[in-house]
């Protein structure tokens, strides 16, 4: 544990760390599927492509985010407030996540958002635990591009406390 004073000079400086804003789709391996708003994801390796994703052990789908199991990764676009905001809320496990979201199915049969600017299938190849949240590896086996891609513009998120959202 850090003292406050550490802290409070910690705080303002990894807040201003950015990081994209992606939709995390996930299903429970049933007929469940939900959408969480996520910003700590990261492209790790090249070869194979893979990226991390971090999420909060307080969040229900780490029990759904299982070795081997498919997501798929939606970026939102900058200025997108459609998205941003009916993910940001949260959904409970029995809740239709996309109810007014216009999809399509990827090939691994979790949702692709069609307002993001793109889509990435993958499926989760291990797990570290991270303080108060557990950090994903993804290899990466489809993508999609909804636009352009010359014309990505993405969300970059930025906070002023590095210590909450």
């Amino acid at each position: 544990m850090i003292d406050q004073e550490t802290r409070d000079a910690i705080a303002p400086v990894l807040g201003r760390v950015p990081s994209g804003v992606f939709i995390l789709v996930a299903g429970d391996g049933g007929d469940q599927k939900t959408g969480l708003l996520a910003s700590w994801i990261q492209q790790a390796s090249f070869e194979p492509p893979q990226v991390t994703i971090a999420v909060n052990k307080s969040r229900y789908l780490n029990d759904w985010l299982t070795n081997g199991c498919s997501v798929t990764i939606n970026q939102v676009a900058k200025g997108d407030g459609v998205l941003f905001k009916h993910f940001g809320k949260g959904f409970e496990p029995d809740a239709d996540a996309f109810e007014g979201v216009e999809i399509v199915d990827g090939s691994n049969g979790l949702p692709l958002l069609k307002a993001a600017m793109a889509s990435m299938e993958g499926n989760i190849v291990s797990r570290i635990e991270a303080g108060d949240h557990i950090i994903y590896l993804v290899a990466i086996t489809a993508a999609t591009a909804h636009q352009d891609a010359s014309d990505f513009d993405p969300f970059v998120h930025v906070r002023k406390n590095g210590f909450s959202y």
